[in-house]
């Protein structure tokens, strides 16, 4: 009698079970059925996919129409659903970023029920607003100035291009604070990156406008000397970059009252780096300025953090060779943006803040790095640095053939400016704490 009863049981349970299952999966055929791009999906690209995916920008096709979307659809949910779009990279444990661009889990399990539901439309009424489209390819409108190189570059079709420099007189009369600026490529199939710098008159007498000739002197940015050559000079500009352009990277966009500043009579400096593609080709590359339109106070400061470019000598094969670098600050600041840099053997890169008293905080983790797409990571809230704290960071380079991007892992690979080289740079902004802008500016013109 008991094993009956027993046996009951267990079928009345696996019963249940079973009509559960059936339940649930005709619920989750009617929620798939129900998903739409127009009320669920449209909403996701539109945060989280249009920046890239529009008309003229890095992405290879649009994402903002039905139409457009469509003929992707099993592509786009393949890419979801494995995490590599959109392209994020750092570890959530440590930090939260203002251009964080991951999906939620909900987000996901959205856009896969949209595709298996079949990828239907919806009710055109249902669609939000699209994004603004940047039709001129300025993201910020017109541009109160725009820089361009005064002269086209030519790049040959075939072999490496050495990195070239442009000089650009801005010709301003008074002392300019940038909230905004974008780089705009001229002919973008050979422009691998560009880095903006600026050249203060107190720097030394200006070389004519144009590419810089043999024998003038200049700094690449990218140089772990690059700090001393700029201490070498005459003039004080502590800031390493305007801003700089590569796969991935952002738009100068500070908050509000921080500023990057440009000197009256400065110039700016452009480092272009070509790629060759089979073809000859012509380039002339720009970059506009948005200026503050409110109180400005903290002028934000880029600054790279180099290894020892001597110490970087990476042997054939090493799957995990270690270089580091680090920066004592010598007053209190706020960090505000993180920018790993490496090449094609980049594996993975971490800062971590060492507090005077030794305490140390993880503050940006990259598990991954990914030389083809190079993310800036924005804070959502700037950090506090004491000052005597210590930025250290710590990078891994792959030179096996385990990496797939490797040209040749049988070469070793020393610090270098072409893609095939290495290099290891913790690019960094911060504001000083004891520098007031508005004040200064009041100062300077009451004397």
């Amino acid at each position: 009698m008991k094993d009956a009863r027993s046996k009951r049981l267990v079928l009345s349970l696996v019963s249940i079970g079973a009509i559960l299952a059936i339940g649930l999966s005709f619920a989750a055929r009617k929620s798939a059925a129900t998903v739409t791009f127009t009320k669920d999906v449209a909403p996701i690209l539109y945060a989280k996919c249009a920046t890239c995916h529009q008309p003229g920008e890095m992405a290879p096709m649009s994402l903002l129409t039905f139409k457009e979307v469509r003929p992707w659809a099993k592509s786009i949910r393949e890419r979801v659903v494995s995490r590599e779009m959109p392209p994020w990279f750092a570890d959530p444990n440590h930090g939260e970023f203002i251009n964080d661009t991951r999906l939620t889990q909900q987000q996901i399990d959205t856009v896969r029920a949209w595709v298996d539901g079949g990828a239907k439309e919806g009710d055109p009424k249902d669609l939000p607003p699209m994004p603004k489209v940047a039709n001129t390819g300025w993201k910020f409108g017109e541009p109160d100035v725009v820089l361009s190189m005064t002269e086209e570059a030519s790049v040959p079709a075939d072999g490496s291009v050495p990195y070239r420099y442009y000089i650009v007189y801005t010709n301003f009369t008074e002392d300019k604070y940038v909230r905004f600026a974008q780089i705009k490529r001229g002919e973008p199939s050979v422009v691998h990156h560009v880095i903006v710098s600026v050249r203060e008159p107190d720097q030394g007498p200006l070389p004519p406008e144009g590419e810089f000739r043999a024998g003038q002197q200049r700094v690449n940015p990218e140089s772990p000397d690059a700090e001393r050559q700029r201490q070498q000079r005459r003039g004080n500009n502590p800031d390493g970059m305007l801003l700089g352009w590569a796969p991935g990277m952002s738009p100068l966009t500070l908050r509000s009252g921080n500023v990057k500043l440009i000197k009256k009579g400065s110039a700016l400096i452009f480092q272009m780096h070509y790629t060759t593609n089979g073809k000859p080709a012509k380039d002339r590359t720009g970059i506009g300025l948005w200026f503050a339109k409110e109180p400005v106070e903290k002028r934000v400061i880029t600054r790279g953090i180099s290894t020892d470019a001597r110490k970087l000598v990476i042997p054939p094969g090493d799957p995990n060779f270690e270089s580091r670098s680090s920066l004592t600050f010598n007053e209190d600041v706020h960090l505000q943006m993180f920018m790993p840099h490496m090449h094609v053997r980049g594996k993975d890169f971490e800062y971590k803040l060492v507090y005077p008293d030794g305490k140390e905080k993880i503050l940006l983790r990259v598990p991954k790095y990914d030389f083809n797409w190079q993310l800036s990571y924005f804070l959502k809230e700037p950090i506090a640095i004491p000052k005597g704290s210590r930025i250290d960071c710590l990078a891994h380079h792959d030179n096996s053939a385990n990496n797939k991007y490797n040209p040749d892992p049988t070469k070793e690979v020393r610090w270098g400016d072409q893609t095939w080289e290495e290099m290891m740079i913790g690019w960094i902004d911060y504001t000083i704490d004891s520098q007031n802008l508005r004040t200064q500016t009041q100062t300077a013109n009451n004397k």
